[in-house]
Formats: C-alpha cells, structure tokens, sequence
C-alpha cells in the first residue's frame, strides 16, 4: 500500500511540474511571438508613416530616370533604422504592376505575392503590414510618381527566425528545467511520502493487529499538525476499544455468574419444595405435626423465592431504565421514626438494644417515600440479622450541606477487609451459609445501592471484622437532579 501511495504522490508531483512548465512555455512563446510582432509594427509605422522622412524621400527617388537605383540609395542609409540583415529581414523593390522584383538584400530574384503585396498593387498611398502569415511578418508601402504613371513597391518581410530562436531558447530551458524540477520533485515527494505515510504505514499496521483481537500496539506521534492528531486520534480510539472490550469480557463474566447465582438460588428452595413435598405425598402415615412442618417450610421455601424473583424484577427495571420514583417532599425524620418503630418490638426479642438519636428540627427533603423506607428497613434488619443477641445498634440523623444524612451502626459480626469492595455486588455474601439460613438473597445492598443513586445521594460503608459494622446514607434535601 505505502509503495502504491508513494508512486501515485511522485506521479501527482510530476504532472504538477509539468503542467506548470506547459503553461509557462505557451505563455511565455506567445508573448515572444507578440513581442516581435508588435515591435514590427510598431517600427515599420514609424518608419513609413506619411509624413516621415524616409516616405518623402522615396517620393522624390522615383521622379528621376534611375528611380530605383535612386530609392536603393535612400534605402541604404536606413537599412540600420529598418532592421535589415539580409537574414532574418530582407529588403525589396517590386514592380506595383506585376510584383517583379527590381531590388533584393537578398539577392532573391523572386518573392511571393502575399496579401499586402495585392493590397498595396490595388491602392496606391496606403502602407499595408502585418502578420500576413503564420511564419513570416510584412509590409507593403507602394510608392508612385503620378506624372509619370510609375508604380513601386517598397516590401519588408521578416521570417521571425529571431522569434523562433528565442522560442526554440526558451523551450530549451523550459526542457531543462522540466527535468530539474522531475529530480527535485521526486526528491521532495519521496521525503513528503515519509513523513505522510509513515503514520498512516503505523495505523494500518495497527488495524491489522487490532482486527486479530490486538490493541496494545500504538502509533508514535511526531508531529502536532493533523497527521498527529490522527494519530493521537487513533490511539485513544485503540485505548478505548480495549478497554470496551475489557469491559464487555468483564460483564459477559459478571452475566454468566449472575445467571450461575440465580439458577443456584432458585435451585436452593425448589429443591426444599419438592423434598418436603415428595415426603408428604410418599408417606401414608404422617403425623399431622410433621406435615405441618413441612409445609411451614414448603411455605417460607416459595416466599423466599417470590421475594429473589422479586428482587430480580427490580434490578431489571433499574438496569433498563424503566423504574421511576414517585417523589414528593417529605419528613426524613418522621420516616426514621416509623422505621425504628416497625423495627423495635424484632430487636427487642432478640435481647438488642436500639437506640435512636436524630437531630432537632430536620429539613423535609425530595424523594420516593416508600423507596427511601424501604432502603431504611432493609440495612436496619440486616443490621438486626448479623449481630448476635444482645447488641447494640445505634440510629443516627442529620444535615449538612444542602443533605441529610442516616447512619446505622451495629456491634455484629463485621465485614472482612478483603470483602467490603464487593457489599453491593449482586448475590454476594460476606457468610454465605448464615445469609441462606436467614433467608437473605444477596440483593438487598444491590437494590438500595440503586435506590440511593437515583435520589443523587451515596450511600457508604464501614466496617471492622469481629467489630460491627457502620453504614450511612447521604441524601440531597432538593431530591434527584433529574426530576
């Protein structure tokens, strides 16, 4: 490809040179051509106007017996003023009845008859001149002596061998330089070529690798002009495209073990279901306690799935952008409370102790009351499940900043270090084993993480193994930006 682009760049620098030249060469030998022709003009004017020196002279050469030898003489004194070299420009007498020629600088015995020679044997007072032809210039001045009735004609005529020459000149240079320009053009495109291609040679070579599923490679930028931009240009979209593509390895990761943690909590309570229920069904003599047993637990089997497909609905509507809140201002602090309340007589069976402190007089705020509760009740009870009876957990509420804020701590069980990046993950379990035993799904963080980032808030937590956990909600007081 590079090769191809080099000689199409050395073939477009040739023709431009050329077509140059070409343009110059016809300028130039047109106005060669023009130059000498208005100069001849110009000259034999002056040289033969009516009131002109040489013209009066000539009059009077042809009143004597040796009109031509009469006119030679006055000719000879201004064959310098008429240019006449007997080679490029040539002196004649001529009969103006017949054209036969009487005189020659030339030598020529005979001249051909062009249109000013007829047009000055037709008038007798007018000098005619002009370029009667494409390789020559003339003039025709007739001379008469009516007394007499004798007729002359004075006849210049030019080759334009000295316009040729300087235009055979000129083409010469123009060749000459013509091929200078080629050597020099070639040079120039050939290190234009480097400097263009080498980039574009680096994208392609970088394209290829990227369509084999390689982006690591990168073009080194050299320049700032817009070769280097494209490059930059380039970079960045390589940069981005792996990293999209990292991402993309990463959710298609993240979906196969999303789909791997449903099928297994789906898995987990069916099998229950279907146990106890083949129990029930394959024993004739149950007692009515033990088949009440069971089916307390076929019972909390099928609510824990309802409440995992529930969960599952949810996050499905954030994912997909349909879930919409129904905002309204509110009291946070009247919520608090009806959360605590609800909360009080679970925490207190379980020997905790639970204690509330809000601060006084807090702002209402914008936001889905129920949403808000639920994200509340839902850290609060887990705060009630994983810490062991007898603890303490402490609400607290306040504002700051154009926020409010809830925080829930608790003295359970803790969250190691190494899995406090991963609370909000969809179906992790710090305890696996006593998440299950407490019907707990895995998503309730997941939910309330979402929840929480569609007010515009955040929502943080902190923790120390063996030591208890503390997690705190920030919310805005004017309510999600978006609304």
């Amino acid at each position: 490809m590079s090769r191809s682009l080099r000689i199409k760049l050395v073939f477009i620098m040739l023709m431009l040179i050329v077509l140059l030249m070409t343009v110059v060469l016809v300028f130039l030998v047109r106005g060669v051509q023009g130059f000498f022709t208005d100069e001849f003009d110009v000259q034999m004017r002056q040289m033969f106007g009516e009131s002109d020196v040489l013209v009066q002279e000539l009059r009077l050469a042809v009143q004597s017996d040796d009109a031509v030898e009469n006119m030679e003489g006055v000719l000879s004194v201004f064959e310098g003023q008429l240019g006449i070299d007997g080679i490029t420009r040539n002196l004649y007498i001529l009969d103006g009845s017949t054209a036969a020629v009487l005189s020659s600088s030339s030598g020529n015995p005979r001249v051909n008859v062009t249109e000013n020679i007829t047009a000055a044997m037709l008038q007798d007072d007018i000098a005619h001149i002009g370029s009667s032809g494409t390789d020559f210039m003339d003039i025709a001045v007739p001379i008469t002596y009516p007394d007499s009735g004798a007729r002359y004609i004075i006849y210049i005529i030019d080759n334009k061998h000295m316009a040729q020459s300087l235009s055979a000149d000129i083409f010469t240079i123009i060749r000459d330089a013509v091929l200078i320009g080629a050597v020099i053009s070639i040079a120039i495109s050939l290190i234009i070529s480097k400097t263009l291609l080498t980039p574009i040679e680096g994208m392609t070579k970088a394209a290829e690798a990227m369509a084999d599923g390689d982006f690591s490679r990168k073009i080194v930028v050299e320049s700032e002009d817009e070769i280097g931009i494209l490059s930059k240009t380039f970079n960045d979209m390589a940069s981005q495209i792996e990293t999209m593509l990292e991402e993309l390895k990463k959710a298609e990761q993240l979906r196969r073990e999303f789909v791997a943690n449903v099928s297994h909590e789906l898995r987990t309570p069916l099998t229950s279901i279907r146990t106890y229920a083949e129990t029930i069904f394959d024993t004739e003599e149950i007692g009515r306690e033990t088949q009440d047993e069971f089916l307390r637990v076929i019972i909390n089997e099928s609510d824990r799935m309802t409440k995992i497909v529930q969960d599952l609905l949810e996050l499905s509507r954030f994912d997909s952008g349909r879930s919409k809140l129904s905002v309204e201002e509110f009291s946070i602090e009247q919520s608090v409370r009806g959360v605590y309340t609800a909360i009080a007589l679970e925490a207190k069976k379980r020997g905790h102790v639970l204690n509330l402190e809000l601060e006084w007089k807090l702002p209402k705020i914008k936001g889905d009351r129920a949403r808000i509760e639920q994200v509340l009740m839902n850290i609060i009870i887990n705060a009630l499940k994983y810490t062991p009876d007898g603890g303490l957990i402490d609400i607290y509420s306040g504002s700051a900043d154009g926020s409010v804020w809830v925080k829930i701590e608790d003295t359970g069980v803790g969250i190691p270090e190494e899995d406090l990046p991963h609370v909000f993950d969809r179906f992790y379990r710090v305890d696996k084993a006593r998440s299950r035993e407490s019907g707990g799904t895995g998503l309730g963080l997941s939910i309330a993480k979402e929840i929480i980032t569609l007010h515009g808030g955040d929502i943080q937590v902190e923790s120390a193994y063996g030591k208890g956990t503390s997690v705190t909600i920030v919310l805005p007081i004017e309510g999600p930006v978006d609304d």
